[in-house]
């Protein structure tokens, strides 16, 4: 399957004009759209969240992912083979948490062009027919890169999980970049003055009281049981995050 991780938003044409080159270039291949509301203009805090959604998909898929600020600047078009999946968008760090957490990732610098490459539309234009190419099962059409620093782009410098909001559901529930396997058994999160402890789920804990939890796809996750974390707590992407550890 190929499926599709931007920031372009769920109106609009946007995601239905690449979706229309993915189902001429490969009929039949399903074509997923995961999501269309990753931090927009911001590759950092989309890394880390795609990278934990993409363990949840079998190897052999294909993720197009577009989160692209410098859109016809001089970053360059990359096709990442990591986990035995493969993902394809700008070299702006956003493909680099997966390729780091991956055990041997491989990156390819795309040379291919096509006739017609609009500005300001690489998603559609450019890695969706790549996309589309690795979908068949063919390589990547480009030069793979020697292991090393460059291999992962400007993601070499970030952190491996990032204390900070990453993205805020429509439920006002706040996903911050830590995976909350590596976190102590009984931390305490610092959020503005703020204090919340770990439990197990929503049902834990009173109506309205703050808490953090392991999320589905395992991050920590700052909720409030059936309120809005981002309101009540003043949380948006980039929003920092303390862990305090709690002695027993």
């Amino acid at each position: 399957m190929i499926v599709l991780f931007t920031d372009f938003g769920w109106d609009g044409p946007y995601a239905g004009q690449v979706r229309a080159v993915l189902a001429h270039a490969v009929p039949g291949v399903p074509v997923v759209d995961l999501m269309h509301d990753a931090p927009a203009f911001a590759p950092q805090p989309a890394a880390y969240l795609l990278a934990a959604l993409a363990e949840e998909f079998p190897e052999g898929t294909v993720f197009l992912a577009v989160v692209d600020p410098g859109v016809g600047g001089s970053r360059a078009a990359i096709a990442v083979s990591a986990a035995g999946r493969w993902f394809v968008g700008p070299d702006n760090g956003l493909l680099g948490i997966a390729a780091r957490r991956a055990e041997r990732p491989r990156v390819w610098e795309i040379d291919w062009r096509p006739a017609r490459l609009s500005a300001s539309f690489h998603g559609r234009d450019l890695f969706a027919p790549i996309a589309a190419r690795l979908g068949r099962g063919a390589a990547p059409a480009g030069r793979e890169r020697p292991p090393g620093p460059r291999l992962l782009g400007p993601a070499v410098d970030w952190p491996d999980d990032l204390p900070q909001v990453i993205y805020s559901d429509r439920f006002g529930n706040a996903t911050t970049g830590l995976r909350a396997a590596t976190l102590p058994a009984k931390a305490v999160l610092a959020v503005g003055d703020r204090r919340l402890p770990r439990a197990g789920t929503f049902s834990d804990v009173p109506a309205g009281a703050a808490f953090w939890y392991e999320n589905a796809n395992g991050l920590l996750e700052i909720a409030v049981n059936r309120g809005s974390a981002a309101d009540d707590l003043g949380l948006a992407v980039g929003s920092p995050i303390v862990v305090l550890p709690r002695p027993d």
